[in-house]
């Protein structure tokens, strides 16, 4: 069958909830991707970030298949081989005390959402049902109900609440805001260090130091969605490290298995973690042995083949590129390590397009911004083909 067959079996059958590029994958390696049609793209999104080792990596691919045979689940009903292994390297990789896994990075919101209303009753002790927790416009941290419930994103929200109450929205990167949302029933502050979905919207400089000892010093948790930043996207192994914090929790997700299968962690404190006990929360799959096994390799691979640090180099080259480009679409060009935004004046998705034609697949995002990540596996040549794509098709 050719795209067009299965584009209409979609439309036909699926909930039209996404509106993708009209490109059916179904082979991808490294940088590359390839359509049923037998043409070849680079891909310039990565899953949202979700596959940083690229596609298919040989020892993701092992490692799974060697895993498939063994055992693939077990439920937390019982204990099993690699679930103890991934909780110590997490934790020795990250400096954080203790892991909780799941599966989707919303489970894993949800569940520091939990962990820091918790630790407000039984820690802090604010009265029952009074909890709140402070957030940033701009966010995007998953789609459950709750979640949605505090997005500044109207689409996101529409025809979906009642919603859950308990959050303060503060404007994204000030901090003058921030301070005068807390109040006495303030138990966390949650954000993302670069807002994804948002646009590649950077907080100034020193804006997570001055969080923190706000935080400090009226007894706050400060929990950062690291989902998409993290895992060496930004240039360095979580994107709060550009600073001098040290978060009571992370939140991470996508790139933790390298594409392979739906694994998430809530990271945090031994003071915050200690809340949870027994019968408090769960998941059927969450740490698996399949799961744990794959991204215990997912983490491997980004560490052994330094991919922070590659990411942190050539998206300082990318950028700089990308600068020299002489467009009147171009409002301006920012981020951090392969995590950059190009923000147009009006109508980023016709350049998507445009881009596909040119075998370059990326994705717009807030209509005026287009997101580009490619995996960190990418190198310099690679790059340079991307630019020239990139360049014309603005240029044009």
């Amino acid at each position: 069958m050719n795209s067009q067959t299965f584009i209409q079996i979609e439309e036909q059958f699926g909930a039209h909830n996404y509106f993708p590029l009209d490109v059916v994958i179904n082979r991808g390696a490294g940088v590359w991707l390839y359509d049923v049609n037998g043409a070849k793209y680079m891909d310039f999104l990565s899953a949202y970030s979700a596959v940083n080792q690229g596609h298919c990596h040989p020892r993701l691919v092992a490692r799974m298949r060697e895993q498939c045979e063994k055992l693939t689940l077990t439920s937390r009903a019982f204990r099993n081989d690699q679930f103890p292994l991934l909780l110590k390297e997490l934790c020795e990789l990250t400096g954080f005390d203790r892991a909780l896994l799941m599966n989707s990075g919303a489970e894993a919101v949800e569940t520091a959402i939990k962990a820091a209303r918790k630790w407000g009753y039984t820690v802090k002790g604010i009265e029952a049902e009074r909890a709140e927790i402070i957030v940033a416009t701009n966010n995007f941290h998953g789609r459950t109900t709750t979640i949605v419930g505090f997005s500044t994103e109207e689409q996101y929200k529409k025809g979906f609440g009642p919603f859950t109450p308990g959050f303060i929205t503060v404007e994204y990167g000030d901090i003058a805001a921030l301070k005068r949302a807390v109040s006495p029933n303030t138990v966390a502050v949650l954000l993302e260090p670069i807002q994804g979905e948002g646009g590649i919207i950077i907080p100034p400089p020193g804006h997570l130091e001055a969080i923190q000892a706000l935080c400090r010093e009226q007894d706050i948790l400060f929990i950062l969605d690291e989902i998409q930043s993290g895992l060496g996207r930004c240039g360095k192994l979580f994107a709060y490290q550009y600073e001098d914090v040290q978060p009571d929790g992370i939140v991470i997700g996508k790139a933790l298995s390298g594409g392979f299968y739906p694994v998430s962690a809530f990271l945090a404190r031994e003071g915050v973690m200690d809340v949870f006990k027994p019968g408090d929360h769960g998941s059927t799959f969450g740490g698996n042995p399949l799961a744990c096994a794959v991204a215990r390799e997912a983490l491997a691979v980004l560490l052994e083949e330094k991919l922070p640090e590659r990411s942190f180099e050539l998206g300082g080259y990318l950028r700089e590129k990308l600068s020299s480009i002489k467009s009147p679409y171009i409002k301006e060009i920012r981020g951090r390590g392969l995590m950059i935004g190009i923000e147009l004046l009006a109508g980023a998705r016709r350049f998507c397009e445009a881009l596909k034609k040119e075998g370059l697949l990326c994705k717009e995002t807030h209509a005026t911004v287009i997101r580009l990540t490619p995996p960190l596996v990418i190198d310099e040549q690679e790059l340079d083909w991307a630019f020239q794509k990139i360049e014309a098709v603005l240029q044009s």
